[in-house]
């Protein structure tokens, strides 16, 4: 069936493709112009004082997207255009109106929706997909974003080079002025460069947005909208190469220590080295590497209590894998590469009365190579090259230290190819990544590591009728190769529960020592247009696909089909400004054909007239068999559901800004959730930025998975499949900090107080599978005692066991400090604070809302760094 509708899908494609670039006519494109100046001849002060920004044309004919699109703008602007053979200079002159005010608090860098500010979009390469922007506020604050496709709401914020800006205010107006190294740019080698252009300024206090070339509201698109930047000439050959070595220091303190932990030394100094690299390759491509990097910067990932069979997938926030991110992975089937693999945590066991264990692996080197070609093709290359790493354990019993080796070395590898063809910009690419971990036969690690995984996958995008419709399609293998032990391992994960008693199709094979899969997939989807929207996807995932090594994937075996229909008005009214309504369907099955998911769901958005916000959606879902609710066991029933979600927000440019978000759930076994998600961001001056996001939820899980325990019945296979009722109250409060003393120099805090409970009740045994039925302990034949330590005793005929005690209160405190310092373009001076408080109870009493500020009394762990970089351009 899936195979059949992804094959009709690509031929109307096809057919519509071929149709529109009959019928497509080109656009008139505006320009602007860029004129050269002497070397020096400009002095980036934010005043525009220099006679060639007086001499030079300006772009004025600005139009309105928001509040009232296609309108003047309120406010007049003038933009001017130079350029020496270093660098292009952007001056921008932004008058106010009488008794109008400039909005512009300070704040970090890339953050500036609350401020008054300019965007500049440059379309290098000429292809109407790619852009970078460079933007400021009118009180100094850098912008800078890269959008791999040509989508405006589509961007890599991670995106940072080395440029300048600097801004005045007086009374009548607020001026910029802008220096973009050619160095930090990718083009094309021609005598004249003819660039996209487009044109951003935003005005939170009459909310409103301006732009030189807008986009429609009921079209996606970005770079293929703009206008042309020319008289660029003459451009010197410039090799771009970039060193930026770093040199750092740390203390890591150890709250309660133990006097006789051998590996505590107190302050446990230590200091390190390395050093980034950046360099142009031809006028295209730019390889960019790292040489022992450290990210002690990064903020601390949130606390949790994951009770689940699968792994939380954490955002990535390293700044050399978030740069350039979109070019490496595909949007669609994003499972093949996830950057977090590279330098994980150990995964090898190390036993021991006192254990130095490694917090992360550790990143000898990583390289990639990335750009764009005159032909359209894009390019992006990764490896990377992480090192041994060993636990040293200590035992009384021996009174020696020994090393543990609990992760091999390491090699990881990704290429993926774009190439882009047609009217509208449509896209075909391919990508291969592989893993090689060094591991003989004989090492313990290799019946727990695959020794080599390699992934393959190609998609493509065909756009047509302007961009409006899409088929996105995508396929992909991996395979697997290692020692049978750690095989099995992978068979038996929770991506796959392949030993399932009832499974009758792609069997548990412990023997086996490759392992291989495929996914295949399509998106169709219309993507513009005046009112209605929608979208079909499916896509299948084999018993077999497993992508963990380099990629992320929670569970395989699945075949999905859901569809999606909303109908948008974009035109204000007398009560909106804008609003969607919409239905969505999923479904998925594995290769059993046990449905895995069903559920409906409407829902519908308001943008109000004082652009506030609000979301509603009800869903429902359906009873399914559960493959996986048992955890390698065979299937189980799960029962019907419903959830109502409502979301509030005002407008995102206001000062002090707040959203909402309430989620009620229940099922028909007495299930049931109530969580409350908020968020307050306010300043309490112009250099002060304060955010709070509370979260509090209560849960009531009636298919808790507890263990499994040998001797059950027949009817189960010989198992125990034991589960129970949790109720559970989590809070949480997230607390961001920001203090700007000047656009260069800022201090970040972030704190997490964080409290969690569950409590255990109602144990029992899944009676007989594909159902919800379950023998309840101390009921159906058998008796339940609670012991004086919490743990129970059933007894069951002749057999008894012990379940231990499984209620808990958690309760944690993270914090990191970050002054950051730009001392000079490109080099940067960090001071970080990092601490990690956190204490556990089985006692499964409720947590309330004050609970997450006990953990600041509880014993912690201080980290101290001390580091500072420095940008040397060669050129």
């Amino acid at each position: 069936m899936l195979r059949s509708v992804l094959v009709i899908l690509c031929v109307l494609s096809c057919l519509a493709e071929a149709h529109a670039q009959e019928a497509r006519t080109e656009p008139v494109r505006k320009q602007a112009r860029a004129v050269r100046v002497d070397d020096g001849a400009v002095k980036v002060d934010g005043h525009l004082e220099e006679p060639q920004w007086s001499e030079t044309p300006a772009v004025t004919d600005f139009i309105q997207k928001e509040p009232t699109e296609g309108a003047p703008p309120t406010e007049l602007m003038e933009f001017r255009f130079l350029y020496d053979d270093e660098a292009l200079y952007v001056g921008a002159r932004m008058h106010k109106n009488v008794d109008s005010i400039i909005q512009a608090p300070m704040g970090r860098r890339d953050r500036g929706e609350e401020s008054e500010h300019i965007q500049v979009a440059l379309d290098t390469f000429g292809d109407r997909r790619t852009a970078y922007v460079f933007g400021v506020t009118a009180s100094g604050v850098r912008l800078d974003r890269f959008h791999p496709k040509d989508d405006e709401a589509n961007f890599d914020e991670g995106f940072d080079p080395v440029w300048k800006a600097k801004t005045h205010q007086n009374e009548q107006e607020w001026t910029a002025e802008l220096w973009i190294p050619f160095s930090q740019l990718r083009f094309n080698e021609r005598d004249e460069q003819v660039w996209g252009l487009n044109i951003r300024r935003f005005t939170p206090t009459l909310n409103e947005d301006d732009y030189w070339m807008p986009v429609p509201r009921t079209v996606t698109a970005w770079s293929s909208r703009f206008g042309e930047l020319t008289g660029i000439r003459g451009l010197p050959a410039n090799r771009r190469l970039e060193v930026l070595p770093y040199v750092a220091g740390s203390s890591t303190m150890i709250g309660n220590r133990d006097p006789a932990n051998p590996f505590d030394a107190g302050t446990n100094l230590r200091k390190w080295g390395g050093a980034d690299l950046k360099m142009g390759v031809g006028p295209n491509l730019t390889l960019e590497a790292t040489f022992n990097p450290d990210f002690g910067q990064v903020e601390a990932d949130p606390a949790e209590v994951n009770l689940t069979a699968f792994e939380t997938i954490f955002t990535e926030k390293r700044p050399f894998f978030t740069e350039g991110a979109g070019l490496l992975n595909f949007t669609a089937a994003n499972n093949f590469f996830y950057s977090r693999r590279i330098g994980a945590p150990p995964l090898g066991p190390a036993v021991g009365d006192f254990v130095d264990y490694p917090r992360e692996t550790t990143i000898i080197a990583a390289g990639k190579l990335t750009g764009r070609l005159p032909s359209g093709m894009s390019l992006g290359i990764l490896t990377a090259l992480t090192d041994e790493e060993s636990s040293r354990v200590f035992t009384h019993a021996s009174g020696k230290t020994k090393s543990v080796r609990v992760a091999p070395r390491t090699s990881y590898a990704l290429a993926r190819v774009q190439q882009e063809f047609g009217a509208y910009g449509s896209t075909v690419a391919g990508m291969v990544t592989a893993v090689n971990r060094n591991l003989e036969s004989a090492d313990p690690l290799a019946a727990l590591l695959v020794r080599r995984a390699f992934g393959m996958a190609v998609d493509s995008t065909l756009r047509f009728k302007g961009g409006e419709y899409e088929l996105t399609s995508y396929g992909g293998m991996t395979l697997l190769g290692g020692d049978s032990a750690a095989i099995a391992r992978v068979q038996r994960s929770s991506a796959h529960y392949a030993q399932r008693p009832d499974r009758d199709y792609d069997r548990y094979d412990p023997t086996l020592t490759s392992l291989s899969g495929y996914k295949i997939g399509a998106v169709f989807q219309r993507t513009g247009g005046k009112h209605w929207i929608w979208s079909i996807t499916t896509n299948e995932e084999s018993p077999g696909f497993e992508a963990n090594d380099m990629g992320r994937l929670n569970s395989a075996d699945g075949v999905v089909l859901n569809g999606d229909l909303r109908y948008r008005e974009t035109r204000p009214g007398s009560l909106f400004r804008g609003y969607w309504i919409g239905v969505r369907q999923n479904n998925e099955w594995n290769h059993g054909f046990d449905r895995q998911v069903g559920s409906l769901e409407f829902y519908s958005s308001q943008t109000w007239k004082n652009f506030w916000n609000t979301q509603l959606s009800y869903s429902r879902d359906f009873r399914r068999q559960d493959s996986r609710l048992t955890r390698g066991g065979p299937r189980m029933e799960a029962p019907r559901g419903w959830t109502l979600n409502f979301q509030m927000r005002n407008r995102t440019s206001a000062q002090t800004s707040w959203s909402s978000e309430i989620e009620i759930s229940g099922s028909e076994d007495g299930g049931m959730a109530r969580q409350l998600v908020g968020r307050l961001k306010f300043r309490p001056g112009p250099r002060w930025q304060l955010s709070v996001d509370p979260t509090l939820s209560k849960n009531i899980n009636t298919q808790q998975y507890v263990t499994t325990i040998d001797g059950g019945r027949a009817e189960t296979y010989g198992k125990r499949y034991v589960f129970a009722a949790i109720d559970r109250h989590t809070y949480s409060m997230q607390f961001r900090l920001n203090y700007t003393f000047r656009p260069d120099l800022n201090l970040d805090i972030y704190a997490e107080p964080f409290a969690a409970s569950g409590r255990y009740y109602d144990l029992g045994e899944l009676a007989k599978p594909s159902t919800r039925l379950r023998r309840s302990y101390g009921s159906d034949g058998t008796t339940l005692t609670r012991q004086p330590d919490g743990s129970f005793r059933i007894r069951d005929g002749d057999a008894s066991f012990t379940m231990k005690n499984l209620d808990f209160n958690v309760y944690s405190f993270r914090c990191n400090v970050v002054l950051r310092w730009e001392y000079r373009p490109g080099s940067t001076l960090y001071f970080v604070w990092q601490q990690e408080r956190r204490v556990s109870e089985s006692v499964g009493t409720p947590v309330s809302i004050v609970d997450p500020f006990r953990s600041l009394t509880a014993p912690g762990n201080n980290y101290f760094i001390i580091k500072t970089s420095f940008w040397v351009p060669f050129s």
